[in-house]
């Protein structure tokens, strides 16, 4: 079975993390939290997004984005941004990949795109909005990501439910 790494940098509102948490329950995701968070991870307001999945979440928490990449930094890294270059569908996902993304008001910070502007992947939009929702961003990219490392889905275990 293939298990991504979804990394929130800073986020700051409860309920797309709490989407988000219910998103890595779903598809077997660890997910990281990258400090300083706009919320108490004993949030009302995220737990009732995440409801009672709670418990089936693996969750890693870190003080700082340095500290993250301290531990992780030469690992499978994959950037998504608004102002990435390429589309995530060109994303190498690779099993145990890292998925970073960054807070809903300012995104990942600017360094860091540049330092890894080839890691750097964008969601198309064309209508007249600056981004997406972070949940629904992390949702599209999670399970483009797992149709690419199940061969379509079609690699899935026997029993799992397939929408």
């Amino acid at each position: 079975m293939h298990r991504l790494n979804v990394v929130l940098v800073e986020p700051e509102i409860p309920p797309n993390t709490g989407n988000i948490a219910r998103l890595c329950a779903a598809t077997s995701s660890t997910l990281h939290l990258v400090h300083p968070l706009g919320f108490k991870t004993d949030d009302k307001s995220l737990k009732r997004a995440g409801l009672d999945y709670w418990p089936h979440v693996d969750v890693v928490h870190y003080k700082s984005l340095e500290s993250f990449l301290e531990k992780f930094g030469r690992h499978d890294l994959l950037l998504f941004s608004t102002r990435g270059s390429m589309a995530y569908t060109s994303a190498p996902f690779h099993d145990k990949s890292f998925l970073l993304f960054g807070k809903e008001t300012l995104g990942l910070p600017k360094w860091l795109l540049e330092e890894r502007a080839d890691l750097t992947y964008r969601i198309p939009m064309w209508g007249k909005t600056r981004s997406l929702n972070l949940s629904t961003a992390v949702g599209i990219v999670v399970y483009e990501a797992y149709r690419q490392l199940t061969n379509g889905f079609r690699d899935l275990r026997p029993g799992s439910r397939v929408f």
